[in-house]
């Protein structure tokens, strides 16, 4: 019998084939071990018969007989000595290793049961060789089968006990993470939120953005600037109670007939018995919605004076916007926007909400600037655009201009040559860079047509009626002489109107000397021409940026001063003697508007670069005490605008209305009829708007005229024949404001010869004709 050892196979090729297996698991029990032992011994007897069989001369092979191993992962169970699936290499997998002891420790009684297995051919499929049950055995291989038997059993119990232990390991290690002892110190997860929460997001970023905040601090900000405006809101009127009332009337007139009878918009119930009257000065026709709301004089006078607030805040928030657009920071748009809205100049101008109402100007622009992507800092960014910011600002521009050609004429003139200019560039561009796509933008095209379409469309309605006044009333045509009364001399720069709380008293002398204050004071502040000039040296705008500002600066200033700049004959007389609508201003000083705004944005520019260079050095800073007191310091020019923009504007008490103008379907005169009253008379009737022949406006038509003149010696026959023919029916006179006037002996004179009636209605005495 021959004692050589056969050699062992290994599926795994990286694995010697004389190498003895190493145990994957450490934690061997010691029946394993046993077991282990037990199938070294029975595979060395095994193997010793191979050899006798082999010194016999037998044809075949004997069989594989695989017995059940005690542990998956040690092939040292393996007492196999065929060609068949040798040891497991110490790479195998663990997975897959206990899978494979569970099925072996499965198929366990089946070897107990003396059940042959296949050999290494057959396991691999292929193969005629015979097995051992096919052949005879002898008695010494009985004996040696059934101590193999034995020795399997053994080992089979040991595999049983291996798999049970293989099953817990497999619950206690492989499947779950040891576990974080700081675990439960650890943040919650974050959960996802509930459609009740997006809405409280949505509505806390909307609270915080950052023109929600700019909004209600324009707000804010014209309530104090403008106190006591709302102080007494129902029963007084911002600088005096002549153009305030006029214009509150103007509101409640549009949304009463826009309510009841459109078609009769411009015949409006003053000037009795006038056409086309509501036309006879700027109409403020976009405050329309607001007009539908309530009636009487209350409501009216009520109406006026948040308006009023709300102008000033639109245009501190329009003017912000622009510059930021343009490219400046936040604190230099702030001082931007307080310059435009509160310029010393503005302070005169507070009976007129036309032009008060100014903030449309800088909004409109922004928006489109917008929408093109262009800012000064960046200039055209193709990306940038948006159609639908270009679509609002046309439509935002067509409001303004609703709003009255006082000021409306020249922005639309603005706005027409910024569009041929960008126009121009545009295409020389893309006739210079041929090659480079440039598109238009299909979107943004349609966009700018369709908003510059209704802009101009609302000019043109608007302006088709005031050429239609001019012509029926060429008293209303202005004329060289009425500019050279209303244009500001050189020295109104620097000359603050009465109601500027700072320089008002200190340049009373300098007024006296002027011909009309209001429209010749045009100071836009000392504050802001530091500012502006430190912006020329120092600036986040570029060079020829500021150059350019400076020109449109200086250009503007030029045409304020109509024809007191050495005649005007090359400066603002051409434009009045050959534009269309020029004719009818007849106050240059008021393009200071668009002065204030350039300066504004030269300012902006200066007060950018310093809260710049701030924040660099409060960077550098070991703490951060320094560096807030360094950006406190940037508040400062916003702190002297403002104060510069204090005011001691009045606000007087409105006449009570006659009870009879509340009662009364007129038409109706009221006297004394004089500029005085006319527009009071106008706020009156706004509980019925009823007919009146009083009404106040930029001119006096002829037919106005001659009814004062003929309404003088009233009451006599001659004035009451006449009242009759203009179709009036009704005839008041005010007992305490008649003294002084041709009407204050009337109240005494007997009335029985003239066929009417009269009677004294409270403080009134009311003709009936």
């Amino acid at each position: 019998m021959s004692t050589e050892q056969p050699q062992v196979v290994s599926d795994d090729p990286t694995v010697p084939e004389s190498s003895t297996p190493t145990a994957v698991d450490d934690s061997k029990t010691a029946e394993t071990a046993k077991a282990t032992e037990t199938a070294k011994t029975a595979k060395v007897a095994e193997t010793a018969k191979v050899g006798e069989s082999r010194e016999a001369g037998a044809d075949t092979k004997p069989a594989d007989e695989t017995p059940a191993r005690s542990d998956a992962a040690s092939p040292a169970a393996d007492p196999g000595p065929g060609p068949g699936p040798g040891p497991a290499s110490v790479d195998a997998d663990p997975a897959a290793t206990d899978v494979t002891a569970r099925a072996e420790a499965k198929d366990a009684p089946a070897a107990d049961e003396g059940r042959d297995t296949p050999s290494g051919k057959e396991a691999e499929g292929g193969g005629d060789a015979k097995t051992e049950a096919e052949e005879p055995k002898t008695d010494e291989a009985k004996t040696d089968e059934a101590k193999n038997g034995e020795t399997k059993t053994s080992e089979t119990k040991s595999g049983e006990t291996k798999a049970d232990d293989t099953k817990i390991d497999e619950v206690k290690v492989p499947e779950e993470p040891p576990r974080d002892p700081f675990e439960a110190f650890s943040p919650e997860p974050e959960r996802a939120p509930t459609r009740l929460g997006r809405v409280g997001r949505a509505v806390g970023h909307f609270l915080i953005h950052e023109w929600t905040l700019a909004s209600l601090g324009s707000v804010v900000l014209a309530v104090l600037m403008t106190w006591p405006t709302l102080r007494y809101p129902l029963h007084t009127l911002p600088q005096d109670f002549h153009d305030p009332a006029l214009q509150a009337w103007q509101m409640a007139w549009s949304g009463h007939i826009l309510l009841s009878d459109p078609s009769q918009l411009w015949n409006s119930n003053t000037f009795f018995p006038e056409r086309l009257s509501f036309a006879f000065s700027d109409t403020l026709l976009g405050y329309a919605p607001a007009g539908m709301i309530g009636d009487g004089p209350a409501a009216a006078i009520l109406r006026y004076n948040i308006i009023f607030v709300l102008a000033h805040a639109l245009a501190t928030l329009g003017a912000y916007a622009l510059v930021r657009q343009l490219g400046a920071g936040r604190t230099g748009a702030i001082v931007a926007g307080a310059a435009y809205t509160y310029a010393p100049w503005m302070l005169a101008q507070a009976g007129h909400l036309h032009i008060v109402s100014n903030g449309g100007i800088p909004l409109a622009l922004a928006m489109l600037a917008r929408g093109h992507g262009w800012s000064l800092t960046h200039g055209f960014r193709p990306e940038r655009r948006h159609a639908g910011w270009a679509f609002a600002g046309w439509l935002v521009a067509a409001w303004q201009i609703t709003l009255g050609f006082g000021i409306g004429l020249v922005f639309a003139y603005v706005l027409g040559i910024i569009a041929v200019v960008t126009i121009a560039l545009r295409v020389g561009r893309r006739v210079r860079d041929w090659r480079v796509p440039r598109p238009w933008g299909a979107r943004l095209v349609i966009a700018d047509l369709v908003g510059g379409l209704i802009f101009a469309a609302t000019g043109l309605l608007l302006a088709l009626v005031y050429f239609e006044v001019a012509y029926q009333h060429p008293e209303a045509t202005r004329r060289v002489e009425d500019l050279e009364a209303y244009s500001p001399p050189p020295s109104g720069f620097f000359t603050a109107p009465p109601e500027s709380l700072i320089w008002g008293n200190l340049h009373e002398s300098v007024r006296e000397g002027m011909r009309w204050p209001p429209e010749m004071a045009i100071l836009p502040g000392y504050v802001l021409y530091a500012l502006a000039l430190a912006g020329l040296f120092f600036s986040i705008w570029k060079l020829h940026h500021r150059l350019l500002l400076l020109a449109g600066t200086l250009v503007t200033a030029i045409l304020a001063m109509g024809p007191n700049f050495f005649g005007g004959k090359y400066t603002y007389l051409p434009l009045f003697d050959y534009l269309p609508g020029w004719d009818g201003l007849r106050t240059p000083g008021r393009l200071m508007l668009w002065t204030t705004l350039l300066l504004g944005i030269l300012a902006a520019g200066a007060v950018s670069a310093l809260v710049a260079r701030v924040n660099d050095i409060a960077a550098t800073r070991v703490t951060t005490r320094p560096g807030v007191l360094l950006r406190l310091v940037t508040l400062v020019p916003l702190l002297l605008v403002l104060v510069e923009g204090l005011n001691t504007t009045p606000h007087p008490v409105v006449p009570q209305q006659p009870e009879v103008m509340r009662t009364d379907p007129g038409p109706i005169v009221v006297l004394p009829f004089n500029l005085t009253y006319e527009q009071s008379v106008m706020l009156w009737s706004t509980t019925r708007f009823q007919p009146v022949v009083n009404g106040g406006s930029g001119f006096t038509p002829v037919r106005q005229e001659r009814t004062r003149e003929a309404v003088e010696t009233f009451p006599d026959q001659a004035s009451v024949d006449y009242l009759r023919e203009l179709g009036v029916k009704t005839v008041v006179l005010l007992r305490n404001a008649l003294t002084g006037t041709p009407w204050q002996a009337a109240v005494d004179l007997p009335v029985d010869t003239l066929g009417i009636q009269r009677e004294e209605i409270g403080d009134t005495i009311v003709y009936r004709l």
